[in-house]
């Protein structure tokens, strides 16, 4: 399969073989999953899950993993971004963060903990040898089902994580977190703004039509004098 192709050209109608003793809503989830490309795509090529070409459409675009750049993945189980990364980055430049365990990942170091406790920022820099060139977040908290609830829990890891990112990133590094459609909370994106010479929404192809997921994206950042 062609490394620019994503996923081949095939019918997208099957259907369960055996829907016995399932709900109604797992049955329409499975169904969309055997019928969803990406994900077909993500097993052909190796990816733990379909968000891996989220990353990679985002550096196809705005070609932030350069070979050699030093990455710390946010939220990256089950390990579709760091797979990315250390692809693009090489072995040994990529340092993945989730509270969740991560099965190990050849060429990246993987840490299981919860990076909205106080002391999380401080073991991850322990992790580092000097700045970073990317700091990316995929990061999400369970939904409540009530849009505002989801929207400022969003928001207050994306503001977790860009604080972390302006301490640790190199001059002209890049920012990359997941927020939600609507837009990023004011304050906070004049924030990503004052720190990054570029900043730009994107939504990308492998992001499902129906979910309310985007990416801000900030490039060149601005180190303090």
């Amino acid at each position: 399969m062609s490394a620019d192709k994503p996923f081949a050209s095939r019918p997208l109608t099957e259907r369960l073989k055996s829907a016995k003793k399932r709900t109604q809503s797992s049955k329409a989830w499975l169904e969309r999953q055997l019928n969803d490309p990406y994900v077909r795509a993500a097993k052909t090529q190796g990816y733990r899950s379909r968000a891996a070409f989220k990353l990679r459409e985002m550096d196809d675009k705005y070609h932030f993993l350069r070979r050699g750049a030093k990455i710390v993945d946010l939220g990256a189980a089950p390990g579709g971004w760091t797979q990315v990364a250390v692809e693009r980055c090489g072995e040994n430049n990529v340092l993945g963060v989730d509270l969740q365990p991560i099965d190990p990942i050849v060429g990246a170091v993987l840490l299981e903990l919860d990076f909205m406790k106080a002391e999380a920022p401080d073991i991850i820099r322990s992790q580092l040898k000097g700045g970073v060139d990317a700091v990316v977040s995929d990061m999400a908290s369970p939904a409540t089902g009530h849009r505002e609830t989801d929207h400022l829990r969003v928001i207050g890891l994306c503001e977790a994580a860009l604080e972390f990112a302006c301490e640790v990133l190199n001059p002209g590094g890049t920012f990359i977190c997941k927020v939600l459609r609507g837009g990023t909370e004011r304050l906070l994106l004049d924030t990503i703004k004052k720190r990054f010479g570029k900043v730009m929404h994107m939504k990308p192809p492998a992001s499902r039509s129906d979910s309310s997921e985007m990416y801000v994206i900030g490039m060149n950042f601005k180190a303090p004098a």
